[in-house]
């Protein structure tokens, strides 16, 4: 009964904004949340199953972004005849050279041959791989670069992107994992926010693959476009029937189609999670989250299920970055911060309650609606605390002026009472 009045509070939020503010503002911040409550899902199984401190989450939301500029766009041809045979080979002359250092590294003896070898194999790949790869990355940028300048997609619909970013994330996770997961859980955690920035930085940087700071719009949607419905005569007879603005309407009826789409991929994932959970692999992780130690000596690879729960969690932010990056139609690699990507999903897994699905979900809802709505909330507060005193006053424009700031102190705020009040989170683990 408790978790079920905890949710309807927290819907309640929603309702509220919809009668006080919009209907069209209170979907959009829902369907934020969904995919905020997706974010929580994922990284609650790294931190609540298995004890795995993930800081790199958005480095993985980040390539199911990429994911869906590179499923979803129309290639670019132009950039594919100037550059694009040249940046294949360019990339699988760098991956045969990373190949093949890893194989004289594994078979050779060790001592000085082996030394020279991978040094040897380095030195001359990475010659090979810029020879072929800075012509092509030039002979692609300079192809309308105001308005392209990059490969382009495959031109697939949007809902193949977000498998594929799953699988991007996942692939990228497995090579972290490979990686970093011998380390103890502060050097883990210091290595993932690290090629989380580096992946970020790739992306920011490389115009030829996704135009970089340029910014990539207008992706493909898996429902119709706001102004597609405004020009169908069938839409607009229909919202003049029911006495409504079309421009209104359509905006309220896409958000309503994401939400359909949203909400189902999170009931699935949840109900995933939920008999992951309460299988017997669920119980082994919980154990090796417990106690390694003795999780090892009953005969349990650790190491292959952290790595194998790192891609699960992994593959999920991935999913909600490709959703989002679609929700938004433009892929803006300078949006990835740590703030929003890390701490906020942090925040919502915590407050939630790690190690309870439920509780995740419960928590992105709550704080997402928080992050949005706290700065007007604020903004209201100050200019009512602020009205004794005169126009022009210092303190009163600094107040003012300070309002955005609200968010950071109220995401505090609930941290530190949920900390102190329900220390396991507002849904604990059972």
């Amino acid at each position: 009964m408790k978790n079920a009045l905890l949710f309807v509070a927290v819907f309640a939020l929603f309702v509220g904004t919809g009668f006080v503010q919009s209907w069209n503002t209170a979907l959009a911040i829902f369907n934020m949340g969904l995919i905020s409550a997706i974010l929580a899902l994922g990284v609650n199984l790294q931190w609540g199953y298995a004890g795995l401190f993930n800081i790199g989450i958005m480095g993985f939301v980040a390539l199911g972004g990429l994911a869906s500029v590179i499923v979803t766009m129309p290639p670019t041809t132009e950039a594919w005849e100037a550059g694009g045979g040249r940046m294949i080979a360019a990339l699988a002359v760098g991956a045969a050279t990373v190949l093949g250092a890893i194989l004289s590294r594994q078979r050779l003896p060790r001592g000085w041959a082996r030394t020279l070898a991978m040094l040897g194999i380095i030195v001359a790949g990475f010659l090979i791989y810029r020879s072929l790869f800075d012509p092509a990355r030039d002979a692609i940028e300079a192809v309308n670069p105001a308005g392209t300048g990059y490969l382009g997609g495959l031109g697939l619909p949007a809902l193949v992107a977000w498998p594929v970013g799953a699988a991007l994330a996942a692939g990228a996770a497995w090579i972290v994992g490979k990686t970093a997961l011998g380390l103890r859980s502060d050097y883990l955690a210091i290595a993932t926010l690290g090629i989380a920035e580096i992946i970020v930085a790739v992306l920011k940087n490389e115009d030829w693959l996704s135009r970089g700071v340029k910014n990539v719009v207008g992706l493909p949607r898996p429902v119709p476009y706001e102004i597609e419905l405004q020009n169908t005569p069938a839409f607009v007879a229909q919202a003049q029937s029911w006495g409504a603005d079309p421009v209104a309407l359509s905006a309220i009826a896409v958000k309503l189609a994401y939400m359909g789409i949203f909400a189902g991929i999170l009931i699935t994932l949840i109900g995933l999670a939920q008999m992951a959970l309460n299988s017997p692999w669920g119980r082994m992780m919980r154990a090796i989250r417990d106690n390694e130690v003795a999780a090892g000596a009953m005969g349990k690879n650790v190491k292959g299920r952290h790595l194998q729960i790192f891609i699960l969690g992994s593959a999920i932010c991935g999913l909600a970055g490709a959703m989002m990056t679609t929700l938004d139609s433009q892929f803006t690699p300078a949006s990835y911060q740590p703030l929003r990507f890390t701490f906020l999903v942090w925040v919502m897994v915590i407050v939630g309650g790690s190690g309870n699905n439920l509780g995740s979900v419960l928590g992105g809802f709550l704080i997402w609606w928080l992050w949005v709505q706290v700065e007007p909330l604020g903004a209201g507060l100050m200019q009512v605390l602020t009205f004794p005193l005169p126009d022009g006053s210092a303190l009163k424009d600094h107040l003012l002026g300070s309002v955005q700031h609200m968010r950071l102190l109220t995401m505090g705020l609930v941290l530190l009472l949920v900390l102190r009040f329900s220390p396991r989170g507002l849904i604990p683990e059972k």
